[in-house]
């Protein structure tokens, strides 16, 4: 990807960082210049984005370290590490997530639920805040959260997924109006199909994946995470500084064709 937002003199704090989008939006902040802390699961999997950049963008300093969103506790270290390492947040990328069991809701149990719910909803909880207080104290600052094109409707057999991601937009949408006077906006992406881990995982593979929902995207093709972390940038940026409280649905025009009739 061709940067095209300045971050030089930033530094970007990306919560479940090591693959997928949330890996595409870390390399994407590094090449825009930005300074990196990168958090998620997978010691491996960090070291390899961590020597990427490093051999890419030997100008950015990057940090990584594993977390368990939650963990109030875990998170709350994690951004004192931060904060202290770089000595200030700019932006926060608050990304993951798990797919969780697809099954018909009556199938799921409450130890499905749980994990679903804990993960992708309370660790954007968590991660907000411990990144607003200080956002607050250094004056301003910006955040985007990971929703899903299946937070803005429903699809059979993914009922607690699509409610932790609805979830996702009501705390956005509602924390961005408790600090719009005060320098810091809150967004969300809702992502559609993205050829990610966490798709091939939902699905049960990548044919799998593109087999159930290429006939629904007008454009014909799954998203490649990059194409994501553009508009994590932009929204993270100067460039959207009138945009607050907004969930952008990213999906090749899927939703507005109807791919709720999945």
């Amino acid at each position: 990807m061709k940067a095209k937002y300045d971050f030089s003199g930033k530094s970007a704090l990306v919560i479940g960082g090591t693959t997928g989008i949330g890996r595409a939006a870390a390399l994407a902040f590094a090449e825009a210049g930005a300074n990196l802390f990168v958090a998620g699961l997978g010691a491996a999997e960090g070291q390899d984005l961590k020597d990427e950049i490093n051999k890419r963008f030997p100008a950015v300093a990057i940090e990584f370290a594993e977390v368990d969103v939650r963990s109030e506790d875990g998170v709350r270290s994690l951004h004192e590490a931060a904060y202290k390492r770089f000595g200030r947040i700019d932006t926060a990328f608050n990304n993951a997530g798990v797919p969780g069991k697809t099954a018909p809701i009556h199938e799921l149990s409450q130890a499905d639920y749980d994990l679903i719910m804990d993960v992708n909803l309370r660790g954007i909880f968590f991660g907000m805040k411990h990144q607003i207080p200080h956002m607050l104290e250094q004056g301003g600052g910006t955040i985007v959260n990971t929703s899903s094109l299946f937070g803005v409707m429903g699809y059979a057999t993914t009922a607690t997924y699509c409610a932790s991601k609805w979830g996702v937009i009501g705390l956005t949408n509602s924390a961005a109006l408790e600090v719009a006077k005060k320098n810091i906006r809150i967004n969300a992406i809702a992502p559609g199909s993205t050829m990610t881990p966490l798709l091939t995982r939902m699905f049960g593979g990548e044919q799998e994946a593109k087999d159930t929902v290429l006939p629904f995207l007008p454009m014909g093709r799954i998203a490649d995470p990059s194409e994501i972390a553009r508009l994590v940038l932009f929204l993270a940026s100067d460039e959207s500084s009138f945009i607050t409280g907004q969930a952008i649905v990213i999906d090749g025009g899927g939703f507005v064709a109807g791919a709720d009739k999945i």
